[in-house]
């Protein structure tokens, strides 16, 4: 039998072995995106359940979240340049060992801290895990069915955040919330094994420096302005440590921006911002799922504590935010064609203003016909945004920067959600802690009351436990609850209207620079 000598991609210069079954391939590196992905919305079911049984705070809960996603976004862009220098497959398989293994370890958490440091453990597996499954299939498929991987990559990290909530809800209705990290061991020790007998090894002939000075400086300020966000409400937002994360994270960017602009192969070049399409697109992702995610973590709260749902249900009840996203995303590039990137981007984004501006009307009593009024357009909204953003990330970069437009991509979705859960989370949290405290009397004990204005589900608990007037504080929280619920969701209306009107404008504003300036030639 001969022996197969590796090959050269003529497009992407990476050197790669064999012959991998392409079956078999896309299967393993799908679910290996799918589970990564879907891991960044699949706790928010279980918060409650969580805030139950480890007392963590609404800022704990935040951390919770954002600590995976933190971390994933940070490292995005250097992790797939380590992909292209060591080897895809050391470093898929390097990402999903560490990704597994955190989640076995959290499985078995008690506390908030030790859920958070293992979230995050969790969120350097998963940078490690993204960049390269996409690198591999399209350096390891034949041409002609590179197309269609690349098409079914997109639709599992588009879908992943519903497969995502779903698993959760199904798991929380049978076990505790531990099952859904069990799960990951479970999934991630079986995709080990397929990574090492199906996925074939390949890395970039001449790969690109590893910007680390670039990839520290950025999570440390994003991390930094992440902290200022989250714990603004608790410590006060002209507190001394509020201050101090917010001047951190801005020394940081500054620094990393002049680095960036003076280091030969930077992390990310912000030069290219000074392209169109790519910060328009780049922009309107980080927009959307500013929004998206900042929703998802307050509405499954919203739905289990005030509303009353089963973790299942309220999972069931996002669905057809998702069957509208997934249905129409495939018509969007016809529609493209027709009217622009440009118009359908920006009816997108209105239409996603218009489900939360609908969404910010839910109140303590709301039945099931306002969230869906809300959720349709927002599903909509986002398929029509989505597809033309990511196209004007592509066209605006030359094909030997594909890879930095890729990962570009979804380094804006990942910093955009983490800063959603951040920011609306913050607002909600601050809205809650005071119409709480201004329902619990004066002469409660410091601790009770601390414990009530930390998180809905420590109030109900108390309000559990104090008899007639429990029922008051209960009503009160769930109330107060909502009323940061509103704040949130119209804060994401603003953020969405404003970028769709910049979107829309900016380019009428370049024509116009552009007519002057041949004018006075």
């Amino acid at each position: 039998m001969a022996a197969q000598h590796p090959s050269v991609d003529a497009r992407t210069g990476a050197r790669q072995s064999g012959g991998p079954n392409p079956t078999a391939l896309l299967i393993v590196v799908l679910i290996s995106l799918g589970l990564v992905v879907s891991a960044v919305p699949a706790l928010n079911v279980a918060l409650p359940n969580v805030a139950e049984r480890t007392g963590a705070t609404q800022s704990q809960l935040q951390w919770i979240v954002d600590a995976y996603a933190v971390v994933f976004a940070s490292l995005l862009l250097a992790c797939g340049a380590l992909g292209d220098r060591y080897g895809r497959k050391p470093i898929l398989l390097a990402g999903m060992v560490l990704f597994a293994a955190a989640s076995g370890v959290a499985s078995f958490a008690d506390s908030a801290g030790a859920l958070v440091a293992l979230r995050a453990l969790m969120g350097v597996g998963a940078a490690l895990v993204m960049p390269t499954t996409l690198s591999i299939l399209t350096t390891s498929l034949p041409g002609e069915k590179q197309g269609r991987a690349v098409g079914a990559w997109v639709g599992v990290a588009g879908a992943g955040a519903i497969l995502g909530l779903l698993s959760s809800g199904l798991l929380l209705e049978i076990f505790d919330w531990p099952s859904i990290f069990a799960l990951n061991v479970v999934i991630g020790g079986l995709l080990v094994i397929g990574i090492v007998l199906v996925v074939p090894n390949s890395r970039h002939e001449s790969p690109p420096r590893v910007d680390y000075l670039g990839t520290l400086l950025s999570t440390l300020g994003l991390t930094a302005l992440v902290f200022g966000v989250i714990e603004g409400p608790q410590n006060g937002w002209t507190s001394r440590i509020t201050l101090s994360a917010f001047a951190v994270a801005a020394l940081a960017l500054l620094v990393w921006a002049i680095w960036s602009l003076r280091t030969r192969e930077p992390l990310l070049d912000p030069r290219l911002f000074r392209r169109r399409d790519f910060a328009n697109g780049t922009i309107s992702l980080a927009v959307q799922f500013f929004a998206f995610f900042g929703f998802v973590f307050v509405v499954m709260q919203y739905l289990q504590l005030v509303r009353g749902y089963s973790p299942l249900q309220a999972a069931v009840a996002l669905v057809p935010m998702g069957v509208v996203l997934g249905g129409l995303s495939r018509r969007v590039p016809q529609l493209v064609q027709l009217r622009g990137r440009r118009v359908v981007s920006t009816i997108g984004l209105l239409l996603m203003a218009g489900g939360f501006g609908i969404l910010s009307r839910l109140g303590t009593d709301s039945g099931y016909l306002l969230l869906l009024a809300g959720l349709l357009p927002v599903g909509a909204g986002m398929a029509l945004a989505t597809v033309p953003a990511t196209t004007g990330i592509l066209v605006s970069l030359p094909a030997e920067k594909q890879g930095v437009a890729s990962a570009v991509n979804d380094a804006a979705r990942e910093i955009g959600g983490t800063l959603g859960i951040a920011v609306l989370g913050s607002i909600l949290a601050g809205a809650y802690r005071s119409g709480v405290l201004d329902a619990v009397p004066a002469s409660a004990p410091t601790q009770l009351r601390d414990a009530a204005g930390g998180s809905l589900p420590a109030a109900l608990a108390i309000a559990g436990r104090t008899g007639i007037n429990g029922q008051a504080l209960a009503a009160a929280a769930r109330q107060a609850f909502t009323d940061g619920l509103t704040r949130a969701f119209l804060t994401a209306c603003g953020v969405l209207l404003v970028t769709a009107v910049m979107l829309a404008l900016r380019p009428v504003k370049a024509q116009i620079e552009r007519s002057k300036a041949d004018t006075k030639a």
